[in-house]
């Protein structure tokens, strides 16, 4: 499987670090490399290094990143997921399982450069809905969902039940 990347363009850490967060988060859940946002973010860069750290994984995370810059120069295919592209399901067959993939998940209005640059504009649903729920379709869907209860060697693991929360932390 190739690597899988997210980019995160239009973040405004003051409006959007909760959705931005759990763009970060879901990704990471559902099996992607990492995360590239636009704009500088500490605090965001600290709260996901603080997840892979706990949860553990190879997850990694970088903002303030020219995204014009890594859309020319990305060696792979780029997917930007939209209401306004293709259907999902027509479009996913097409695209490769062999190249990287940069999937491109806007949080104001996308410039025309992203259309542009994409190998696939891709629309989960034509009814409004969240750039999260979209991502997690299409990673799921990409995947085969095989990276959903994968484990991670973090010093913390979450073990599924039917009541109760079980949390298992690994000693050094």
């Amino acid at each position: 499987m190739p690597n899988i990347w997210i980019l995160r363009i239009g973040h405004r850490p003051q409006r959007d670090k909760r959705v931005t967060t759990h763009v970060a988060l879901s990704s990471r859940a559902l099996g992607a490399s990492g995360i590239y946002v636009d704009m500088a973010d500490r605090v965001l860069e600290e709260n996901i290094r603080s997840v892979v750290d706990r949860f553990g994984g190879n997850y990694t995370i970088e903002t303030g990143i020219q995204w014009k810059k890594l859309l020319k120069e990305f060696d792979g295919e780029i997917v930007h997921l939209t209401m306004y592209g293709q259907r999902f399901d027509e479009s996913l067959p097409k695209i490769s399982r062999e190249k990287d993939l940069l999937i491109v998940v806007g949080a104001e209005k996308v410039p025309p450069e992203v259309y542009q640059a994409a190998d696939f504009n891709i629309s989960v649903g034509n009814q409004p809905h969240s750039e999260i729920a979209a991502l997690a379709i299409f990673l799921y869907s990409f995947t085969d969902g095989r990276n959903l209860y994968s484990d991670r060697n973090g010093n913390l693991t979450v073990i599924p039940n039917e009541r109760g929360k079980t949390v298992v932390e690994k000693h050094s």
